[in-house]
């Protein structure tokens, strides 16, 4: 990442601009301006350890953009919002007056970055991308975006009876905790940067502690045991 910090400083004032315009007061504490940034951070971490180079430019654009069309979780049409912030992108970028080449780059990093639109990166800034977005999704930060969609979603917390579903299917619409085991914990063997994957094994185990914890105090088993 060679491009000028400074020019790079500039283009973010600008995007985060775009993105107010865009969202309006519609408010999502987990897919904000806080994520977007913080998206952009982790694709900073990511590229730094990578011997492969991104430009910079095109890699600032999509973290900002990523979500720039959010739908609901269980939106029957979710599995389009990548697709539908990839276009919105291109027209805002070719707007500012962006040259198509990093139009089409931006795009298709914003595009493959979902992990329910199932596209497969091809470029350096679309893989940093997708592992700095699913980095978003563990860790202590992942815990509490977790069960705040969950709470969005009407979600109950856990399955009193069978918090770590050990005799029942996992159901991650129902259950916040089930998503740990259905979703979460698998995302860092999918990541595409040996940085990335090493970023998200040790978040992995944060969940891990977390899961943990929250057994014991809630007395996970001692149901059985009693009866």
């Amino acid at each position: 990442m060679t491009q000028s910090m400074d020019t790079l400083s500039a283009w973010q004032a600008r995007f985060e601009q775009d993105l107010q315009n865009a969202w309006g007061d519609a408010i999502d504490g987990s897919h904000d301006l806080g994520h977007v940034r913080r998206v952009w951070l982790n694709c900073r971490r990511i590229d730094a350890g990578e011997t492969a180079t991104c430009d910079a430019h095109v890699l600032l654009a999509s973290a900002y953009f990523h979500d720039l069309v959010n739908l609901p979780k269980n939106a029957p049409d979710r599995s389009q919002a990548s697709r539908r912030s990839a276009e919105a992108a291109s027209a805002i970028l070719s707007g500012h007056g962006w040259n198509e080449d990093r139009v089409r780059a931006a795009a298709h990093a914003i595009e493959a970055h979902s992990f329910s639109a199932s596209i497969a990166p091809r470029t350096q800034e679309a893989r940093v991308l997708q592992d700095a977005d699913r980095l978003e999704a563990l860790g202590a930060l992942g815990i509490a975006r977790t069960f705040y969609i969950a709470g969005k979603m009407d979600a109950s917390l856990f399955d009193f009876d069978d918090p770590l579903a050990g005799n029942r299917p996992l159901d991650d619409k129902r259950f916040a905790l089930d998503h740990f085991a259905s979703k979460l914990l698998g995302l860092a063997a999918t990541m595409q940067t040996e940085t990335g994957r090493a970023l998200a094994e040790k978040r992995s185990a944060v969940l891990l502690q977390f899961r943990d914890q929250l057994a014991s105090e809630i007395g996970a088993g001692m149901q059985d045991a009693i009866a």
